[in-house]
């Protein structure tokens, strides 16, 4: 990678920043000059402030510093610089779309407005005078976007209180299977786990299911939602199906092995949000399976053929 003072002024504003030693690396300067689209032949008082995700952000930087990462260190950039870029107040998380999923790869950042003006002054008189006031602010400035974020959140009411969960469409799915698929297909069913795009262990009721005879560990690739059928003993195994696939034959066997040692029977329900979701996956759903499709929430359709909802014998 090329050197250019615009690097070494990044690292330094990092740490006047008082952004932690982890992000005061080049990798995170080069994220700080691309949220500001500060080529080497622009001045610091030029800085720009474009919405950019993180896959164009390494193509910047390596179109315009030489920079060269591996496809693979996308999640590094997001999770060891932008997010704390965000958490500091000195960029702002899809500020197009607030409601935009987490895991949308239409994700961008945009450096913060404050901090714009602050940076323009890099190497002038009034940098001090700037970074002064611009210190004095941030605590109050990043609760404010913390608020922001958390009154976007998608609150999901279930029999032991309230879950908050990343905004989207997938979340605003699993709300649905939890508060309206739940009551009328499981009526008195026990929510055992429920997965967020933000977190994937969102709410766990570890004991419950282990009661079950099922242990899973952090790295056991869970349905999207876990529900306990306490009167007819079934886990209900509910796939969310806004952007990937179904409840497969694959998928399926999956399943079946990871709640092999279940005591109670399993149901694989794929939920879907409405038809036109459903058209596009309904030849890979699997048979002796069920589908749920939130606009149509009184109807069931069953791929089996013997009989309606309800575990079949391995």
């Amino acid at each position: 990678m090329s050197t250019h003072p615009h690097i070494d002024a990044a690292l330094a504003i990092l740490a006047e920043l008082g952004l932690p030693r982890a992000q005061q690396n080049e990798r995170s300067a080069l994220c700080l000059l691309a949220l500001l689209d500060l080529t080497p032949a622009r001045k610091w008082k030029q800085a720009g402030s474009p919405q950019i995700g993180i896959t164009p952000m390494m193509g910047w930087a390596k179109a315009h510093y030489g920079a060269d990462y591996a496809p693979n260190t996308r999640e590094t950039f997001r999770r060891q610089t932008m997010h704390q870029f965000v958490a500091a107040g000195i960029a702002q998380y899809n500020p197009d779309d607030p409601k935009r999923p987490v895991n949308s790869p239409r994700t961008v950042y945009q450096i913060e407005a404050a901090t714009l003006v602050l940076l323009r002054t890099w190497g002038s008189r009034a940098w001090k005078k700037q970074l002064a006031e611009w210190l004095q602010s941030r605590q109050t400035l990043t609760a404010r976007y913390a608020r922001n974020r958390e009154l976007e959140q998608v609150p999901v009411q279930h029999g032991k209180g309230k879950l908050k969960f990343s905004p989207g469409a997938h979340s605003q799915l699993i709300k649905a299977i939890v508060e309206v698929f739940a009551p009328r297909f499981a009526p008195g069913s026990v929510l055992i786990y429920a997965g967020d795009t933000g977190r994937k262990w969102a709410y766990f009721d570890v004991e419950h299911l282990k009661s079950l005879g099922v242990a899973i560990d952090a790295h056991g690739k869970m349905s999207d939602v876990v529900l306990h059928d306490t009167q007819r003993n079934w886990l209900l195994l509910v796939e969310s199906v806004t952007s990937h696939g179904p409840v497969d034959g694959k998928r399926r066997d999956e399943l079946a092995v990871l709640f092999a040692g279940a005591n109670a029977g399993l149901v694989y329900v794929t939920a879907f949000p409405d038809r036109m979701t459903y058209r596009r996956y309904c030849a890979d759903v699997a048979w002796e399976t069920e589908v749920w499709i939130a606009d149509a929430p009184e109807h069931m359709i069953h791929f089996n053929g013997t009989r309606f909802l309800g575990p079949y014998e391995s």
